[in-house]
């Protein structure tokens, strides 16, 4: 996995599009690594002049212009802002980490689908318990660039449950994911929830929940159970299923992202 690789924009089929960990604003002259410079410059082919789109998570997406920056190296000179910034979202993301190929792409999905946060939790069952974090982190990077979002979720630790529950922000409404939810359809179940309030979406593990987890999540105030449906569904199936539901009813599918004047 090319974790500084660009992906094409969603904005431009001709502009690649680069997360950079530097202060963004017109002028300013930006050096790329060497992973970057040489995806840039060998694997892309692009040349001086030509533009890329850049995003730092903070100062909302700019062009900037490839600029020669030595022998073999690259620099983009940044021009003018293309998109404001724009907030986390409400929804965080507890999940029971799996196998690496999986959990790659359950990390990627929960991006795209607009997670704020994501938190491995160890549980019981789980498969996994320890995490690569720097890949993780790579995983959220290469997803942002991809699906044009601003705000990079941030990447927790991982922790157990009852940890990771009790680190969820103030007010925070956990839904946990349960196949023997009392209310069958999760459309329904989702209704009453403040369209305003943060929300946790907590998958487990392939092998579910013991019943000491069971009866500690059951217990926990304000716990939404969710039903996804009559199929039992894979873990990180579940994750899509489950986040864009609550996009969907209570997200942020129904604004639209402002752009620069």
């Amino acid at each position: 996995m090319n974790s500084t690789a660009p992906a094409t924009s969603h904005r431009s089929s001709r502009a690649p599009r680069l997360f950079l960990d530097a202060e963004l604003a017109a002028g300013a002259v930006v050096e790329l690594d060497k992973a970057q410079a040489n995806y840039l410059g060998n694997v892309l082919r692009l040349k001086a002049g030509q533009p890329v789109l850049v995003f730092n998570g903070r100062d909302g997406e700019w062009r900037a212009d490839v600029e020669a920056s030595g022998r073999k190296a690259l620099a983009l000179a940044i021009r003018d802002q293309t998109r404001v910034q724009t907030e986390l979202g409400r929804i965080h993301y507890l999940f029971a980490p799996l196998k690496q190929a999986r959990l790659d792409y359950v990390v990627q999905k929960a991006v795209e689908m607009g997670a704020a946060s994501l938190t491995p939790v160890i549980t019981q069952h789980t498969q996994v318990t320890r995490l690569n974090q720097d890949r993780l982190v790579a995983n959220v990077i290469e997803a942002a660039e991809q699906c044009g979002i601003l705000s990079v979720p941030a990447v927790r630790r991982e922790a157990r449950l009852a940890e990771a529950v009790a680190g969820l922000p103030p007010a925070c409404r956990l839904i946990f994911c349960d196949e023997e939810a009392p209310e069958p359809n999760p459309i329904a179940a989702l209704a009453g929830l403040d369209a305003a309030c943060e929300v946790a979406v907590l998958i487990g593990p392939e092998g579910g929940f013991d019943e000491a987890e069971r009866r500690f999540l059951t217990a926990y105030p304000g716990v939404l159970r969710l039903a996804l449906g009559p199929r039992i569904l894979r873990a990180d199936t579940a994750a899509v299923a489950a986040l864009a539901l609550v996009q969907s009813v209570i997200g942020d599918w129904r604004e639209r992202a402002p752009r620069a004047g």
